[in-house]
Protein backbone atom coordinates (compact mmCIF):
# COMPACT_ATOMS: atom_id res chain seq x y z
CA UNK A 1 0.00 0.00 0.00
CA UNK A 2 1.58 3.06 -0.79
CA UNK A 3 1.93 5.99 1.36
CA UNK A 4 -0.55 8.60 1.54
CA UNK A 5 2.10 11.30 -0.55
CA UNK A 6 2.44 9.38 -3.47
CA UNK A 7 -0.92 9.12 -4.46
CA UNK A 8 -0.66 12.99 -3.50
CA UNK A 9 1.90 13.38 -5.80
CA UNK A 10 0.81 11.58 -8.69
CA UNK A 11 -2.66 13.46 -8.34
CA UNK A 12 -0.30 17.06 -8.42
CA UNK A 13 1.05 15.06 -12.20
CA UNK A 14 -2.21 14.66 -13.57
CA UNK A 15 -3.52 18.54 -13.27
CA UNK A 16 0.03 19.57 -14.40
CA UNK A 17 0.19 17.70 -17.90
CA UNK A 18 -4.36 17.66 -17.91
CA UNK A 19 -4.47 13.62 -17.46
CA UNK A 20 -7.75 12.38 -16.51
CA UNK A 21 -7.47 10.80 -12.80
CA UNK A 22 -9.36 7.32 -12.65
CA UNK A 23 -10.30 5.01 -9.34
CA UNK A 24 -10.53 1.86 -9.98
CA UNK A 25 -13.12 1.30 -6.53
CA UNK A 26 -14.53 -2.20 -7.56
CA UNK A 27 -12.59 -3.77 -4.56
CA UNK A 28 -12.16 -0.70 -2.47
CA UNK A 29 -15.21 1.72 -2.91
CA UNK A 30 -18.38 1.34 -1.37
CA UNK A 31 -17.54 1.36 2.33
CA UNK A 32 -14.90 -1.54 1.88
CA UNK A 33 -11.85 0.64 3.61
CA UNK A 34 -13.79 2.54 5.86
CA UNK A 35 -14.70 5.71 3.96
CA UNK A 36 -17.21 5.25 0.89
CA UNK A 37 -14.26 5.35 -1.24
CA UNK A 38 -10.51 4.62 -1.09
CA UNK A 39 -9.36 7.48 -2.88
CA UNK A 40 -10.98 9.36 -0.28
CA UNK A 41 -8.28 8.41 2.80
CA UNK A 42 -5.63 10.29 0.52
CA UNK A 43 -7.90 13.37 0.14
CA UNK A 44 -7.76 13.59 -3.64
CA UNK A 45 -10.83 14.00 -5.75
CA UNK A 46 -10.78 11.87 -9.27
CA UNK A 47 -12.06 12.99 -12.40
CA UNK A 48 -13.48 9.32 -13.13
CA UNK A 49 -14.61 6.43 -10.39
CA UNK A 50 -15.67 2.85 -11.71
CA UNK A 51 -17.41 1.29 -9.29
CA UNK A 52 -19.01 -2.10 -9.39
CA UNK A 53 -19.70 -5.63 -6.77
CA UNK A 54 -20.22 -3.95 -3.86
CA UNK A 55 -22.89 -1.22 -5.11
CA UNK A 56 -25.73 -3.75 -5.44
CA UNK A 57 -24.39 -6.15 -2.84
CA UNK A 58 -23.84 -8.89 -5.45
CA UNK A 59 -26.78 -8.79 -7.92
CA UNK A 60 -25.38 -7.21 -11.35
CA UNK A 61 -24.54 -3.62 -11.55
CA UNK A 62 -21.64 -1.11 -12.42
CA UNK A 63 -21.67 2.71 -12.81
CA UNK A 64 -18.78 4.87 -13.82
CA UNK A 65 -18.99 7.90 -11.94
CA UNK A 66 -17.63 11.55 -13.29
CA UNK A 67 -18.43 14.72 -13.42
CA UNK A 68 -20.87 16.06 -16.07
CA UNK A 69 -17.97 18.31 -17.36
CA UNK A 70 -16.34 14.91 -18.62
CA UNK A 71 -19.83 12.99 -18.91
CA UNK A 72 -21.23 14.66 -21.87
CA UNK A 73 -21.40 11.52 -24.14
CA UNK A 74 -24.71 11.66 -26.26
CA UNK A 75 -27.17 9.09 -25.47
CA UNK A 76 -26.49 5.82 -27.02
CA UNK A 77 -22.66 6.78 -27.35
CA UNK A 78 -21.64 4.49 -24.38
CA UNK A 79 -23.11 1.02 -23.27
CA UNK A 80 -23.41 -0.63 -20.32
CA UNK A 81 -23.90 -4.57 -19.69
CA UNK A 82 -24.68 -4.05 -16.17
CA UNK A 83 -25.75 -1.01 -16.48
CA UNK A 84 -29.75 0.24 -15.67
CA UNK A 85 -31.23 -3.06 -14.52
CA UNK A 86 -34.00 -1.95 -12.27
CA UNK A 87 -34.18 -4.53 -9.08
CA UNK A 88 -30.24 -3.91 -9.00
CA UNK A 89 -30.58 0.01 -8.66
CA UNK A 90 -32.91 -0.68 -5.97
CA UNK A 91 -30.21 -2.89 -4.09
CA UNK A 92 -27.80 0.00 -4.82
CA UNK A 93 -29.93 2.51 -3.01
CA UNK A 94 -30.54 0.53 -0.33
CA UNK A 95 -26.82 -0.89 -0.21
CA UNK A 96 -25.68 3.15 0.21
CA UNK A 97 -28.50 3.73 3.12
CA UNK A 98 -27.37 0.76 5.11
CA UNK A 99 -23.48 2.04 4.10
CA UNK A 100 -24.57 5.54 5.47
CA UNK A 101 -26.59 4.68 8.54
CA UNK A 102 -23.45 2.17 10.18
CA UNK A 103 -21.72 -0.10 8.18
CA UNK A 104 -18.60 2.20 6.93
CA UNK A 105 -18.33 3.35 10.40
CA UNK A 106 -18.21 -0.78 11.56
CA UNK A 107 -16.09 -1.07 8.52
CA UNK A 108 -13.33 1.27 10.27
CA UNK A 109 -13.95 0.38 13.98
CA UNK A 110 -13.50 -3.62 12.56
CA UNK A 111 -10.50 -2.81 11.20
CA UNK A 112 -8.67 -0.86 14.09
CA UNK A 113 -9.14 -4.21 15.95
CA UNK A 114 -8.09 -6.73 12.97
CA UNK A 115 -5.60 -4.70 11.95
CA UNK A 116 -3.34 -4.71 15.76
CA UNK A 117 -4.59 -8.35 16.16
CA UNK A 118 -2.95 -9.47 12.87
CA UNK A 119 0.00 -7.30 14.13
CA UNK A 120 0.08 -9.07 17.42
CA UNK A 121 0.33 -12.48 14.83
CA UNK A 122 3.18 -11.03 12.69
CA UNK A 123 5.05 -10.17 15.89
CA UNK A 124 4.54 -14.11 17.12
CA UNK A 125 5.26 -15.83 14.04
CA UNK A 126 8.17 -15.57 12.06
CA UNK A 127 6.25 -16.54 8.42
CA UNK A 128 4.06 -13.42 8.86
CA UNK A 129 6.13 -10.97 6.67
CA UNK A 130 3.81 -7.69 6.38
CA UNK A 131 0.32 -6.92 7.49
CA UNK A 132 -1.12 -4.12 5.86
CA UNK A 133 -4.66 -2.67 4.74
CA UNK A 134 -7.56 -0.24 5.09
CA UNK A 135 -11.27 -0.92 6.59
CA UNK A 136 -11.74 -4.44 5.55
CA UNK A 137 -9.76 -4.73 3.34
CA UNK A 138 -6.49 -5.95 4.89
CA UNK A 139 -3.80 -8.17 3.89
CA UNK A 140 -1.10 -10.40 5.43
CA UNK A 141 2.30 -11.76 3.71
CA UNK A 142 3.70 -14.74 4.25
CA UNK A 143 7.58 -15.33 3.67
CA UNK A 144 10.35 -17.90 4.49
CA UNK A 145 12.23 -15.03 6.08
CA UNK A 146 11.75 -12.10 8.23
CA UNK A 147 14.20 -10.28 7.16
CA UNK A 148 14.68 -10.94 3.56
CA UNK A 149 10.75 -11.30 3.04
CA UNK A 150 11.69 -13.73 0.11
CA UNK A 151 8.32 -14.95 -0.98
CA UNK A 152 6.67 -18.13 0.23
CA UNK A 153 4.00 -18.74 -1.79
CA UNK A 154 3.44 -22.40 -1.59
CA UNK A 155 3.50 -21.76 2.37
CA UNK A 156 0.76 -19.47 1.94
CA UNK A 157 -1.75 -21.63 -0.05
CA UNK A 158 -1.16 -24.37 2.25
CA UNK A 159 -2.29 -21.96 4.64
CA UNK A 160 -5.47 -20.97 2.60
CA UNK A 161 -6.28 -24.76 2.22
CA UNK A 162 -5.89 -25.54 6.06
CA UNK A 163 -8.25 -22.76 6.77
CA UNK A 164 -10.78 -23.47 3.97
CA UNK A 165 -10.60 -27.19 5.91
CA UNK A 166 -11.47 -25.31 9.37
CA UNK A 167 -14.55 -23.23 7.89
CA UNK A 168 -12.45 -20.27 7.32
CA UNK A 169 -12.50 -18.60 3.64
CA UNK A 170 -9.38 -16.71 2.85
CA UNK A 171 -8.17 -15.76 -0.89
CA UNK A 172 -4.37 -15.21 -1.72
CA UNK A 173 -3.32 -11.73 -3.37
CA UNK A 174 -0.18 -11.00 -5.45
CA UNK A 175 2.53 -13.69 -4.86
CA UNK A 176 2.36 -14.31 -1.00
CA UNK A 177 0.09 -12.28 0.58
CA UNK A 178 -3.59 -13.80 2.00
CA UNK A 179 -6.13 -11.27 1.84
CA UNK A 180 -8.98 -10.81 4.43
CA UNK A 181 -12.29 -9.03 3.09
CA UNK A 182 -14.99 -10.36 5.38
CA UNK A 183 -18.66 -8.52 5.24
CA UNK A 184 -19.02 -4.98 6.02
CA UNK A 185 -21.44 -6.35 8.99
CA UNK A 186 -18.55 -8.09 10.66
CA UNK A 187 -18.78 -8.50 14.17
CA UNK A 188 -15.90 -8.14 16.93
CA UNK A 189 -16.83 -12.08 17.84
CA UNK A 190 -16.74 -12.94 13.63
CA UNK A 191 -13.01 -11.30 13.79
CA UNK A 192 -12.49 -13.56 16.91
CA UNK A 193 -13.57 -16.53 15.02
CA UNK A 194 -11.72 -15.69 11.99
CA UNK A 195 -8.23 -14.47 13.79
CA UNK A 196 -8.54 -18.35 16.02
CA UNK A 197 -8.73 -19.70 12.75
CA UNK A 198 -6.14 -18.60 10.96
CA UNK A 199 -3.56 -19.15 13.91
CA UNK A 200 -4.22 -22.33 14.32
CA UNK A 201 -3.61 -22.40 10.34
CA UNK A 202 0.17 -20.57 11.32
CA UNK A 203 1.17 -22.98 13.77
CA UNK A 204 0.10 -26.11 12.02
CA UNK A 205 2.58 -24.67 9.34
CA UNK A 206 5.10 -24.02 11.73
CA UNK A 207 4.72 -27.65 13.28
CA UNK A 208 4.91 -29.44 9.82
CA UNK A 209 8.10 -27.67 9.08
CA UNK A 210 9.92 -28.46 12.30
Amino acid sequence: MPPKEFHTALYRLTRDYNILYVADEVQSGMGRTGRMFASEHFDIVPDIITIAKGIASVLPLSATVASEEIMDWLPGSHASTFGGNPVSCQAALTTIELLEDGLIDNASKQDAYMINELKKLERTYPIIGDVRGLGLMLAAEIVKNKETKEYAPEVRDSIIQKAFSKGLLLLGCGRNAIRFCPPLILTKNDADIALFIFEECLKETLQNKL
